[in-house]
């Protein structure tokens, strides 16, 4: 929030109103509605900035080791020019920018949420005990117990991806300009299905994978489990940036 009273306002900033600024990756594949890359998803403003040269191929092969690339010098340019524009926090259209995420809060002195796999480590503490999160993402040969780690969850948490050639996998990892919904979303239900078999003790899924969210609804209905995604981890960043307000007198716009 811009405003300090009613009758005082406070520059410094180039936009105003939009609390969240999203770090895209570079891509052209079709971004439905509910993913969030699609801008009509949110129920609030945004700010979105697309950081060049971050593949899906770049980002997801990357090391939290190897800055040679450039691509972290790059995500900290995008993210600190986010904040000078007008946002308060910063996210991320990509899970495994989990390992950027020290580098992301250090240098753009903001709260960031760079990855849905944060979301972890709170949503088992929710969960009985003897049950655990499982993870669904965009491909599990490249989601590594780094990655994880670096969100604060436990490097051996179940996952089950994408991968092998199914519809999800193949229109984002080859920028296919055309997506069959239907089986993009058998692929997701196949996948958590897949989860739920293999792991006995799966009391509640996280996604990855940010591109995965128009299938959340189905995916919960059909495995039964609470699903949460970097929608609903958004929605809740968000809520501190800028809390709701109740219009008691006195309280600021």
């Amino acid at each position: 929030m811009f405003e300090i009273d009613r009758n005082t306002v406070r520059g410094g900033k180039t936009v105003y109103g939009a609390a969240v600024g999203i770090l895209v990756l570079d891509t052209k594949f079709p971004r439905m509605p509910g993913d969030i890359g699609y801008a009509p998803t949110w129920p609030f403003p945004v700010l979105y900035k697309v950081v060049r040269g971050a593949s899906g191929e770049r980002v997801t092969t990357a090391k939290p080791d190897d800055h040679s690339t450039g691509l972290l010098k790059a995500f900290l340019k995008a993210g600190a020019e986010l904040v000078a524009e007008g946002a308060d926090g910063l996210t991320t259209t990509c899970g495994f920018l989990s390992i950027y995420q020290k580098e992301l809060a250090a240098h753009c002195d903001v709260p960031v949420a760079a990855s849905s796999l944060m979301q972890i480590p709170l949503v088992e503490r929710l969960l009985p005990p003897g049950k655990r999160v499982g993870v669904l993402t965009f491909d599990a040969s490249r989601l590594t117990p780094e990655h994880f780690v670096a969100a604060g969850a436990q490097p051996d948490t179940p996952v089950v991806g994408m991968e092998d050639g199914r519809e999800f996998w193949r229109f984002m990892a080859h920028e296919e300009k055309t997506v069959d919904i239907a089986a993009a979303r058998s692929d997701i239900l196949a996948g958590g299905e897949e989860l739920l078999t293999q792991h006995d003790n799966i009391g509640a899924v996280v996604l990855e994978c940010t591109n995965m969210v128009p299938f959340t609804r189905a995916l919960n209905k059909r495995l039964g489990v609470p699903v949460y995604d970097i929608y609903a981890f958004v929605n809740w960043f968000h809520a501190g940036l800028n809390p709701r307000g109740f219009n008691l007198p006195g309280d600021p716009l």
